[in-house]
């Protein structure tokens, strides 16, 4: 039997493989039913192992360690019944996933789509993987391998040109990046990935009221969406902390991207990439004597949870953000000290520092902050997030800097920012005081 892409799987019944090209469908297009597809594929066939694979990166993409044993469970039973050589390989990038080692799962990718170009699965579990492993030329180096043997005639051709524009726009190609998303959200106005890759664009072009527009006529087409659709409204919610217009960030933070009584909330209420929008809106906000209210205290509650989860590094210090904002200082020490007996380099020496960081400057200890960050300017990008939400943490850096009166560190600062951001600080929001006060 072949998938919808024209690759063998091995299964059972028919409604299984049609099952799975559902389920791929939802995943692809952000769709918050996607386990339920998978769910009603696996009635099909329980053992097709095709459908355990997915099952098991699904399971992953939250970056809980709590999900590894059930990732696990599902990759075994892949294991027992994978019929194909393209399979076994699935199984093995999975396996290192599962072990947290992320580049040898995306090399095992990586030769599955230089030998399949049209296994979607596999190209798209690298990109999400290449991007929290803060390597964008890796995700433009895959997206370049493949696309030459795709077509709009294939399915899933849209979420080709949605990573190529993710992807070209995180490398700082920014026409190239515009191009595809656009052509993207053409053939298929719902592709969410392809819509938030422009929002990127022109949130790094400084075209806010393009971007306000662009996603507010999208929004229609984005009907059972997942989280992704929480994030597009938090960009939406920068441009309007560009344009200094708090009551719409306010608004769209309370009724859009942090809803506590939406469905897609509900069912899962400590995502990580939903808590990165929630903190770091907040964040931004307080940076401008902004009153947020107790909005910080469900994030204190879920971070004080999840203290020594780490899959997620960029996530950490949005944690020590909502722990700093509530004074909740012994919790922030178990979190740094869970940090320090991680073995991992990212998360001890990193991560741990960025988190020290936001901790000293909850409390007021500026040139501690700035003391604990500066060895690790260089190496921030690799806990994952693109340049808008890393952009926080370079605010951080920056109100840490300048509140010390440490000039020269301020300066390095947005000399940094100033080399990468097409939008000279000086039109930025957060750092336009910043230069004028240190003459940059």
């Amino acid at each position: 039997m072949k998938d919808a892409q024209g690759l063998e799987m091995t299964a059972a019944t028919t409604a299984a493989v049609t099952g799975y090209d559902h389920a791929i469908d939802g995943f692809l297009r952000y769709r918050a039913d996607t386990p339920q597809r998978l769910k009603a594929a696996l009635a099909a066939d329980p053992e097709a192992p095709m459908l355990r694979i997915a099952q098991a990166n699904f399971t992953l993409l939250g970056h809980q360690a709590s999900a590894l044993p059930r990732a696990a469970d599902s990759l075994a039973r892949a294991e027992a019944t994978a019929g194909t050589e393209r399979e076994r390989a699935h199984c093995a990038a999975l396996a290192a996933w599962v072990a947290n080692d992320v580049t040898r799962a995306m090399q095992v990718w990586r030769r599955i789509v230089a030998e399949y170009p049209h296994d979607i699965l596999a190209f798209r579990m690298h990109h999400f993987v290449a991007f929290w492993a803060g390597r964008p030329d890796w995700m433009l180096e895959a997206v370049a391998a493949v696309q030459p043997h795709w077509s709009a005639a294939i399915p899933g051709y849209p979420s080709i040109l949605a990573c190529r524009s993710f992807a070209a726009e995180e490398c700082g190609l920014y026409t190239v990046a515009e191009a595809a998303g656009r052509e993207a959200v053409a053939l298929d106005p719902g592709d969410l990935w392809a819509a938030h890759a422009v929002a990127h664009v022109l949130e790094m072009q400084g075209r806010r009221g393009e971007g306000i527009s662009w996603i507010a006529s999208l929004e229609q087409h984005w009907e059972g969406g997942n989280n992704l659709a929480h994030h597009l409204w938090w960009h939406r919610a920068l441009y309007h902390l560009e344009r200094q217009e708090w009551p719409a960030v306010l608004a769209l933070y309370d009724n859009r991207f942090r809803n506590l009584a939406s469905p897609v909330t509900l069912a899962a209420p400590d995502l990580y990439i939903d808590v990165q929008n929630a903190a770091s809106m907040l964040f931004r906000l307080g940076l401008h004597e902004v009153h947020v209210g107790d909005r910080w205290v469900e994030l204190a509650d879920k971070a004080e949870a999840r203290i020594g989860d780490h899959l997620n590094p960029f996530t950490l210090p949005h944690w020590a953000m909502a722990l700093a904002a509530t004074r909740r200082w012994d919790a922030g020490a178990r979190l740094l000290a869970a940090l320090a007996a991680d073995p991992a380099p990212l998360a001890h020496d990193v991560a741990r520092r960025v988190c020290d960081a936001v901790l000293r400057h909850g409390h007021g200890d500026f040139a501690g902050a700035v003391a604990a960050m500066r060895p690790i300017l260089t190496r921030m990008s690799l806990l994952g997030g693109s340049h808008a939400q890393q952009d926080v943490l370079e605010q951080l850096f920056l109100d840490s800097a300048v509140k010390a009166g440490l000039a020269e560190d301020a300066r390095t600062l947005l000399e940094r920012v100033a080399g990468r951001h097409p939008v000279p600080p000086a039109r930025r929001v957060g750092y336009a005081q910043a230069a004028k006060e240190v003459r940059f």
